[in-house]
């Protein structure tokens, strides 16, 4: 067990993540004797899922392409992609030898009748917009259940657990159902598991993630996880870096819908999430970050209003959360919901210990929201007279057009084009028509 003793961070005890491993090793081998070792043994009988696209949620994440990758070849499906992938993502793929998926948009212009399985996620404002309702066949998730979950005419098939990630479900089910999993499969959803429970460090980690874990360590062969985990992360972070304001506002966004049944409202709460192992370099852009936010609120459509919109820049190395308040309402929501003080002239809240949207952000906002909180009145009063759409102020929204800019990298990335400023040379440079 190499892997327990290399030490990839210089002298040191051994992670939680390496604990973990070896704490749940004999249980990982019961549960690697249950997969076979040669292709073609084992088979499922799931005859809704046969031949169905497999996708995740928009926003993509590791999590959700590991997932429909291992559930396609699992059930005799399609994996497919919601959206473009993150850095962290496009690491994991290279480095265990898997194609990207194609867009769900091309496969179902190709058949717009075929079944859909979701993979991560239920919610509606998580849903690409080509897939619809009707073709949905099943849902496989590790997330709560909520008033925007999707609706179906039919029963369906349904695997929700609440487990810390989605993938580790999808490998126990290659051992329970006796299937084959390919090996670079296997260790695509090992690198799910350790970027969804922060290297099993979240308080959403289970002792199923953890078995898991130990169970694809072994069967992958994986001398030192954590030096695994830690270039995963560190490909995160180099590119965070690298984003624009704009990028690292609309990352990793999702949207929620938060009900207080006393007054009769539903609020909706757009929340952001960046992981890093050097959150000091996210927070000195703070400047940047903010109006960005205010301008998700701003240019929200008139028929689906966002009424406050975060940012949390998540500690992975600390464990600890820097929430990004960008107007008087999150304020108030974000003390209601957290507690504690605002500080930086109201626009940041420190969450110390608090990591995980799923189990420690999300449901603080619910119970807030239904214990009583609503929108300050005076605040809502002076947006109203102002016509601010809900934003603290105009000149402090980001302003202009995004564009795709190609002149730093071949690529290309997403920039906001400033309309005051902005010249023919520059849309050159941002490739016109992009």
């Amino acid at each position: 067990m190499k892997h327990l003793h290399t030490k990839t961070y210089g002298e040191r005890d051994d992670t939680p993540l390496e604990h973990a491993v070896d704490e749940h090793w004999d249980e990982g081998k019961d549960l690697l004797k249950h997969l076979p070792k040669k292709e073609g043994h084992g088979d499922t009988f799931f005859p809704e899922l046969k031949d169905a696209i497999f996708c995740g949620h928009l926003v993509t994440d590791l999590d959700s392409i590991a997932g429909a990758i291992g559930a396609a070849n699992l059930y005799g499906g399609v994996p497919a992609r919601a959206s473009e992938i993150n850095t962290e993502t496009e690491f994991a793929l290279e480095h265990w030898g898997l194609p990207l998926p194609p867009p769900v948009e091309d496969l179902l212009k190709e058949k717009p009748d075929r079944s859909v399985c979701l993979v991560d996620f239920q919610q509606q404002s998580q849903l690409n917009k080509a897939i619809p309702m009707g073709n949905i066949v099943g849902v496989i998730d590790h997330h709560a259940l909520q008033s925007n979950t999707i609706v179906t005419e039919k029963p369906i098939f349904v695997d929700i657990r609440p487990w810390g990630c989605m993938s580790s479900i999808i490998a126990h089910n290659y051992a329970t159902m006796g299937v084959f999993l390919p090996k670079n499969i296997a260790g695509l959803l090992l690198s799910a598991i350790l970027s969804d429970t922060l290297n099993l460090r979240s308080p959403t980690t289970t002792a199923w993630d953890e078995r898991i874990v130990s169970m694809l360590v072994q069967y992958v062969g994986v001398e030192d996880v954590n030096e695994l985990a830690a270039k995963q992360f560190r490909a995160k972070s180099h590119a965070l870096s690298l984003m624009t304001p704009y990028a690292l506002v609309n990352g990793d966004m999702k949207q929620f819908k938060f009900t207080n049944d006393a007054v009769g409202k539903t609020y909706t709460v757009a929340y952001s999430v960046v992981e890093t192992t050097d959150a000091a370099a996210s927070l000195a852009r703070t400047h940047e970050i903010l109006p960005e936010l205010r301008a998700v609120k701003a240019n929200a459509p008139a028929d689906a209003p966002i009424d406050a919109v975060f940012l949390a820049v998540v500690d992975i190395v600390n464990l600890d959360s820097t929430l990004l308040v960008c107007g008087r309402i999150e304020g108030s929501l974000a003390v209601a919901a957290y507690g504690g003080k605002l500080e930086d002239d109201g626009s940041v809240l420190q969450m110390p210990g608090l990591v995980s949207r799923k189990k420690d952000f999300v449901p603080a906002l619910t119970k807030a929201v239904r214990e009583g909180w609503t929108p300050p009145e005076d605040v809502v009063s002076d947006h109203e007279q102002r016509d601010l759409k809900r934003s603290r102020s105009m000149a402090d929204v980001a302003q202009g057009d995004v564009v795709v800019d190609y002149s730093e990298e071949p690529s290309g990335k997403l920039v906001r084009r400033d309309s005051a400023n902005y010249t023919a040379a520059d849309g050159a440079k941002a490739g016109q028509g992009a």
